[in-house]
């Protein structure tokens, strides 16, 4: 009886563990990794894997959701700072963290209404966007675009005045829609997220030196530490089998 038992154990345990390679991986990912990832997890899944699920929003909710418990297996950050949150609090693995891409900053307009701007210090982009005219970004208090875009916009030597003038989005898509519709004459977003939209056309590019580099550090959650599946998936993403998605959509590879 005591043999049965021990032998039904240890066969449930193995289930388990097999239950669990086979399952989904869950990736909470950065708003502006939506089309390459979309693109990558079809990859992956055409190679005999299950297809990842994907839940995409701005670094910082998806953050905060991985620290209140929420049941991710990695994190695909859109800066260093919400990486280092949760490192700081002990919920990833530190020795799986990479940075294997970078982005850019961009400014856009609608695509029917774009003329070039020079970005440079001293562009007055206050007088450009008239009198009711509003900037749209993610909000600085949170979302990494908007932090990139305030320290662009300082840079720049315009931050005072346009502080009160941005239309502050939840995430980088958000913030993108704003111009697409036109219910902003300008946006500050990734590179990348202008290239996906037809509705928009890029009208400057800031400067590198205007604010920090942009990239997107990848990690493990605790909750995958031992799931070979997650692992695998990390690796798959940041390697170089992923490195033609990430450059034709836009990326630039780290180097």
């Amino acid at each position: 009886m005591l043999r049965r038992s021990l032998l039904g154990g240890l066969a449930a345990l193995g289930f388990a563990g097999r239950a669990r390679a086979q399952q989904a991986t869950t990736v909470f990912a950065a708003a502006s990794l939506t089309d390459a990832l979309r693109a990558l997890g079809q990859e992956w899944q055409a190679r005999g894997n299950p297809s990842p699920r994907f839940s995409f929003a701005a670094s910082s909710a998806l953050a905060r959701q991985i620290e209140q418990g929420a049941p991710a297996d990695l994190f695909m950050s859109a800066d260093e700072p919400w990486m280092d949150y949760l490192q700081q609090r002990n919920l990833i693995v530190n020795a799986s963290r990479v940075s294997p891409i970078g982005n850019a900053l961009v400014l856009v307009a609608p695509a029917d209404a774009a003329r070039p701007v020079a970005l440079a210090r001293g562009t007055n982009l206050v007088a450009l966007l008239g009198p009711q005219g509003r900037i749209a970004t993610g909000d600085p208090a949170h979302v990494p675009v908007g932090r990139y875009a305030q320290a662009a916009l300082q840079w720049l030597g315009q931050w005072q005045a346009l502080a009160p003038r941005l239309a502050r989005a939840d995430n980088v898509r958000a913030a993108l829609l704003l111009v697409e519709r036109g219910e902003a004459p300008f946006g500050i977003v990734y590179a990348t997220d202008a290239l996906a939209s037809a509705g928009v056309r890029v009208v400057g590019t800031f400067p590198g030196e205007s604010h920090a580099p942009i990239t997107y550090p990848f990690a493990l959650t605790r909750r995958a530490e031992r799931d070979p599946q997650a692992r695998a998936l990390l690796a798959f993403l940041a390697g170089p089998e992923a490195q033609p998605t990430w450059e034709r959509l836009g990326f630039a590879l780290a180097r």
